[in-house]
């Protein structure tokens, strides 16, 4: 039996035709609907709104595998990062935990030293907290005035704070409102101390963002990143009080310390009464 290779040529043919005849009919059918929807906007708007009604239902269907798998992805991916969140709380907790048993060592030795040393505590502060309702700062002072005074218990030489740490001091106070002394003022001159070298200095405002630190016994071991926090020394501060980061050691600009508290951007303080009367007390209140 011969293969039928003669109606072979025929079939390409046919195949050709119905394929130029298909591509001919869609073109036309494209064309009508255009010239339908310039004739009648209406039936087109219609017809449009009748095909997507029936097909949301469809649509909707196949969408929800698709909306499963992407909630699957996004649940791995959310546990993988739970994980190595968890290990790093893990981590965290673990270091806390060694940082909390040195820490209960050394209070116990702390109050077994004051114990044996008769240690009287220092007193407790008293707190105004006050707006600020103007900076009077300028090229050559930086000071704010703050809505508190005498009558609020304010008087000179008591600690001006917010929650980084420490802002200045109160210069002037009258009935109603106070005037706070910046630490970056070129008045300003703060007894600190260098908390991993103990090295003690003068933080010495020139009105400049970053005070400088002078009067230093041993200038070498000062470090950039080092904590500077207030001495205690002269009875003007209690020790340990936040105030800033060495920023850089300079032979030409000196030691200068970024100020923890940004003194452009105070609305509320806090002023502090620590009971010390300092170098000078002041002569208004005697």
């Amino acid at each position: 039996m011969k293969p039928p290779t003669a109606q072979s040529p025929r079939l390409t043919a046919l195949r050709a035709l119905l394929h130029k005849s298909a591509f001919v009919a869609l073109a036309a059918l494209a064309f009508a609907v255009m010239l339908l929807g310039k004739a009648d906007t209406i039936l087109v708007e219609r017809m449009r709104s009748t095909v997507i009604d029936a097909a949301a239902p469809l649509l909707d269907i196949m969408s929800k595998p698709a909306e499963n798998v992407a909630a699957v992805f996004a649940n791995l991916r959310q546990l993988t990062v739970l994980r190595a969140e968890n290990e790093r709380l893990l981590m965290e907790n673990e270091r806390l935990m060694r940082w909390q048993a040195a820490a209960r060592q050394l209070e116990a030795e702390n109050e077994a030293l004051r114990a044996l040393l008769n240690y009287v505590p220092d007193p407790k502060a008293q707190y105004i907290t006050t707006r600020v309702v103007a900076d009077t700062g300028g090229s050559f002072a930086r000071s704010l005035v703050v809505l508190a005074g005498q009558r609020n218990g304010v008087r000179k030489g008591q600690a001006v704070l917010s929650g980084e740490g420490l802002v200045g001091t109160i210069v002037d106070s009258g009935q109603r409102s106070a005037r706070v002394l910046l630490l970056s003022d070129i008045n300003s001159r703060i007894p600190v101390l260098l908390e991993e070298s103990r090295v003690r200095a003068i933080l010495v405002g020139d009105n400049e963002d970053m005070p400088q630190l002078r009067f230093l016994k041993e200038r070498a071991l000062v470090r950039p990143g080092d904590r500077v926090v207030t001495s205690g020394d002269a009875r003007v501060f209690p020790p340990g009080i936040p105030i800033g980061v060495v920023a850089s050691v300079d032979e030409k600009n000196g030691i200068r310390v970024d100020l923890f508290v940004e003194q452009g951007r105070l609305d509320v303080v806090r002023i502090a009464d620590f009971g010390l009367s300092g170098i000078l007390p002041d002569q208004g209140g005697m």
